[in-house]
C-alpha cells in the first residue's frame, strides 16, 4: 500500500488549493479526482456561467447600444458561443492540472472510498496517510414532482446552450444560479418566469437591496413571482403545464413553458464516500461536521467546502482548503473569515457581513448610510445607474457591521468592505479613505458619508 503525508479527495476550488498549499509545505500530496480536475466551478459552475454572462451581457448592450448613437445588428451564434465557454474552462483546467504537476502533488485518477480512518481505495488499490481532506463538492437538489430529465434541467444542463434554446423557461429558485441563468436566457431571447417560495430573491441576503435587483431584472421582461412555489407539470403538445401555487396556501394557476430549470440549492456529494467506515459524522442535512480548524470528528481527516457547510462558495472552500492543509502540516490554522457573496447578474448583487436584521438579533444599536447609485458620475457614464450602495454599523461604536451593494462591478466593489470588516474599521474609516474620481468605489465613501449624515452628492436625511 502507497502511504502519503496528505491525501486530498477532490480537486475543486477547495481540494486543489489545500493540494498545492500541503506541497508547498513540505507534505508528499496525493490527489485523487473522480472527474474532471477543476471539480464544479470551473467546469460546470462558476467559470462557464460567467462566460455565458459576460456574452448575453455584450449582446445586450449591442441591442441597447443606439440609445447612446451606435447601431449595431448582432446575430447569435449558439454553436460558436458553446465553443468560447468550453475554451474558457479548457484553458482554467489545464492550468491547474500544470500547477498541481508544478508543486509536486500526484494526481490518481478514480473514485475514492474510505475504508478507515486513514485509508482509501481508490480502483481496488489502497493508499494510506496520515491525513485526509475530503472536498467532493455539492451536486444540484431535486425538487419533489421535477425529476431533472429531457424537460426539467439542472444548472449543469442549463450550461448547454448550443443544445437549442427554450421559447419558455420557468426557472424555480431565486438564488444565485437561478437568477444569473435566468438572466443569461432571457438575454439570449427566451421568455423567462423565475419564482421564489421565500418573500424576496435571495432570502440569505439584505432584503432591500434584493429588491432593487429583482426589479432591474423586471425591467429586462423577467417575471419574477415571489411566495410562489411550484408542485408539479403535466407534457401536452403545447408544451409543459406547471402548477404553481401561494407558498402560504391559496388558489393557484397555471404557466406553460418548454422547459423547466430547478435551482433550489445544492447537496453535500458524499455518497458512496464511506464516512461511516472513517468514523466521520455528518448533520441533518448531510454536511459532513467541522470545528473552525476545518477537522472533523475524527483528529487528522479535515473536510473542507460545500462538502462540510454553507455558504457554498468557492471562495470559502479555497480559504478552507489552506486552512486545513496548513493543520495537516502541524500549524495551527483556524476559520474566522468575512465571506462575501456575489451574484453576477447586471447589475450584480454583492453583500458582506450582517444584515440590519442580524445585527439587530447580535445586540447591535443599527444605522445604515445609503448611496443611490444614480448620484454616482461613473455609475451614469456606465449606463448602471440603477442601484445602491448601503453600509450597516452600530450607530454607538462607529463600527462598520456590513456592507451590501446592487450596480455595475458589485463584485469587484465588495472586496474593499470585506478588507474593512476584517481590519474592523469603522465607518468613519471608510468615510475618511479618499477614493479616486469619478469611480464607483467612491459609493462605499458616500454612504459611509451619508451614515454620519455628512454626505456630499445627495441630500441628508
Amino acid at each position: 500500500m502507497k502511504t502519503y503525508d496528505l491525501i486530498v479527495i477532490g480537486t475543486g476550488p477547495g481540494g486543489y488549493h489545500a493540494a498545492i498549499r500541503a506541497a508547498q509545505l513540505g507534505l508528499k500530496v496525493l490527489a485523487v479526482e473522480a472527474g474532471e480536475v477543476g471539480g464544479v466551478c470551473l467546469n460546470v459552475g462558476c467559470i462557464p456561467t460567467k462566460a455565458l454572462l459576460h456574452a448575453a451581457e455584450t449582446l445586450h448592450h449591442l441591442k441597447v447600444a443606439e440609445g447612446f448613437g451606435l447601431k449595431a445588428k448582432p446575430e447569435l451564434d449558439l454553436k460558436k458561443l458553446g465553443g468560447w465557454r468550453d475554451q474558457v474552462v479548457k484553458k482554467l483546467t489545464g492550468g491547474v492540472g500544470t500547477l498541481l504537476k508544478g508543486n509536486g502533488v500526484e494526481l490518481l485518477r478514480g473514485f475514492a472510498r474510505l475504508v478507515g480512518p486513514k485509508e482509501v481505495e481508490v480502483g481496488g488499490e489502497r493508499y494510506g496517510a496520515k491525513s485526509l481532506i475530503l472536498a467532493t463538492g455539492s451536486e444540484p437538489l431535486e425538487l419533489k414532482g421535477f425529476p431533472f430529465g429531457e424537460d426539467v434541467w439542472d444548472s449543469t444542463r442549463a450550461l448547454k446552450v448550443e443544445e437549442g434554446l427554450p421559447k419558455r423557461l420557468l426557472v424555480i429558485g431565486g438564488g444565485a444560479v437561478g437568477l444569473e441563468l435566468g438572466q443569461v436566457y432571457r438575454r439570449l431571447g427566451a421568455e423567462v418566469t423565475l419564482i421564489e417560495y421565500m418573500p424576496e430573491i435571495l432570502p440569505q441576503g439584505d432584503p432591500e437591496t434584493a429588491a432593487l435587483l429583482r426589479r432591474a431584472l423586471e425591467k429586462e421582461g423577467i417575471r419574477v413571482r415571489t411566495k410562489t412555489k411550484a408542485v408539479g407539470y403535466e407534457k401536452k403538445k403545447d408544451g409543459l403545464h406547471v402548477r404553481l401555487e401561494p407558498a402560504e396556501g391559496g388558489e393557484g394557476e397555471e404557466v406553460v413553458v418548454d422547459k423547466v430549470l430547478v435551482a433550489v440549492g445544492r447537496k453535500p456529494r458524499t455518497e458512496g464516500l464511506g464516512l461511516e467506515k472513517a468514523g466521520v459524522k455528518v448533520d441533518e442535512r448531510g454536511f459532513i461536521r467541522v470545528n473552525a480548524r476545518m477537522e472533523t470528528s475524527v483528529p487528522g481527516v479535515y473536510a473542507i467546502g460545500d462538502a462540510a457547510r454553507p455558504p457554498l462558495l468557492a471562495h470559502k472552500a479555497m480559504r478552507e482548503g489552506l486552512i486545513a492543509a496548513e493543520n495537516a502540516a502541524g500549524k495551527d490554522s483556524a476559520f474566522d473569515y468575512q465571506v462575501p457573496s456575489v451574484v453576477y447578474t447586471s447589475p450584480e448583487w454583492a453583500g458582506v457581513g450582517l444584515t440590519e436584521e442580524e445585527a439587530k438579533r447580535a445586540g447591535y444599536k443599527v444605522k445604515v448610510g445609503k448611496f443611490p447609485l444614480a448620484a454616482s458620475g461613473r455609475a451614469l457614464t456606465l449606463g448602471g445607474a440603477e442601484g445602491m450602495v448601503k453600509v450597516v454599523g452600530d450607530e454607538e461604536t462607529d463600527l462598520l457591521l456590513g456592507v451590501f451593494i446592487v450596480g455595475p462591478q458589485a463584485g469587484e466593489l465588495i472586496a474593499e468592505a470585506a478588507l474593512a470588516l476584517e481590519m474592523g474599521a469603522t465607518l468613519t474609516d471608510l468615510a475618511l479613505t479618499v477614493h479616486p474620481h469619478p469611480t464607483l468605489s467612491e459609493s462605499l465613501m458616500e454612504a459611509a458619508e451619508a451614515f454620519h449624515k455628512q454626505a456630499i452628492h445627495i441630500l441628508n436625511r
